[in-house]
């Protein structure tokens, strides 16, 4: 059988792109992103450059004159206005990039969809953005979307049809993001019931922290003695004021998991400290103000590390028992952490992929 086409939009180093590849079934033709580090990853990774503007009329009309199945996209979130004359996502969503993933939908129609976004769009604007995204997609576009039933024109749903968390698919990681799939309504029989989304993947990757971290690591994560007394004094701070703060060390206990990586770069790497004794860089200087490696043990994880909580390090990209993930030796350190915190988390996705394949495979053969 002849492999669905997708495209990837917003697609960053190719997250969305391997879990749907790993399936089997799926052949990607087209990418789309805009930064340049994340396309030099994804050159580095796929072969193909994806430097593309979804905004661009240049690109939809490139995507036009395509012949593709699925559309893939990890949109950015953004606070939509409700104004003018209420012409529908036109009007809505206009200036968004959430209007232009409507907009390739509305001149393409593909059979079907997966949108990706963070935990938060279900409730951002206290509901109304991600009701507007329903909305435009069931109403305007013509999808059906897995999780939402249609009940005499009003369109029902909470937040458990697509939340998904990547501790359930074999990654120790509390990372909740939002899912959205749809099918073409022409292609789904009448009055049918949708079963839920995947919600677990039957076998871990990775158990716990305690499998993933690296055994030696370079002097250079290990935290200098006054930035831990730095954070040490901001945690003080914000819990006399009721506030959470974000410094943990997490490789701590059982079955250890980490928070939620971030696609910040340079910042967010103290809410993930691993405790991992090394007493040879103790007291050691470094840095440009030369201050001593505290003497507790305590450092940042690593970018492979963090490769490996969103599965791409020593699961996606294994070939013949062997890892070949890596990134161009022009890429940062910091850039790779920005990288890996703004992707996905790829056997998550490679679950949803296989659902969309069933249910279409399954519509095929409806009523034979």
């Amino acid at each position: 059988m002849t492999k669905y086409k997708t495209i990837d939009l917003f697609c960053g180093i190719g997250g969305v792109r391997k879990g749907f590849e790993r399936v089997g079934e799926y052949e990607n033709i087209l990418s789309a992103e805009i930064d340049k580090y994340a396309c030099m990853t994804y050159e580095h990774l796929y072969g193909e450059n994806p430097l593309n503007d979804v905004r661009s009329e240049e690109f939809k009309e490139k995507v036009q004159n395509l012949s593709y199945d699925i559309l893939l996209a990890g949109f950015p979130c953004q606070a939509f206005s409700i104004a003018g004359e209420k012409r529908g996502f036109e009007d809505s969503t206009r200036g968004t990039l959430f209007f232009d993933v409507a907009d390739i939908l509305k001149r393409t129609q593909p059979k079907a969809f997966l949108l990706e976004n963070v935990e938060g769009l279900f409730r951002h604007d206290k509901g109304k953005t991600f009701k507007i995204i329903i909305d435009t997609l069931v109403k305007e576009l013509g999808y059906e979307i897995v999780g939402v039933e249609d009940i005499d024109g009003l369109l029902s749903y909470d937040s458990k049809s697509f939340l998904r968390k990547t501790v359930d698919f074999g990654l120790p990681q509390k990372r909740v993001r939002t899912y959205i799939m749809g099918f073409r309504k022409d292609l789904v029989p009448n009055n049918y019931k949708f079963k839920e989304l995947p919600t677990k993947k039957d076998k871990p990757i990775f158990n716990n922290l305690y499998e993933l971290l690296e055994e030696n690591v370079s002097a250079k994560y290990y935290l200098s003695e006054q930035y831990i007394k730095t954070l040490e004094k901001h945690k003080a701070n914000h819990q006399s004021k009721g506030n959470g703060f974000g410094y943990k060390v997490v490789n701590i206990g059982e079955n250890p998991i980490s928070n939620t990586i971030l696609a910040t770069g340079g910042s967010g790497k103290e809410r993930n400290l691993v405790l991992q004794e090394k007493p040879e860089y103790y007291g050691m200087m470094f840095g440009t103000k030369k201050t001593p490696i505290n003497d507790q043990g305590i450092r940042v994880m690593t970018p492979n590390e963090w490769a490996r909580l969103q599965g791409f390090k020593d699961y996606a990209f294994v070939e013949d028992g062997k890892d070949t993930f890596s990134f161009p030796k022009k890429v940062s350190e910091t850039q790779q952490y920005k990288q890996l915190g703004n992707s996905v988390s790829i056997p998550v996705i490679e679950e949803l992929a296989k659902y969309m394949y069933k249910q279409l495979a399954e519509f095929e053969n409806y009523g034979i």
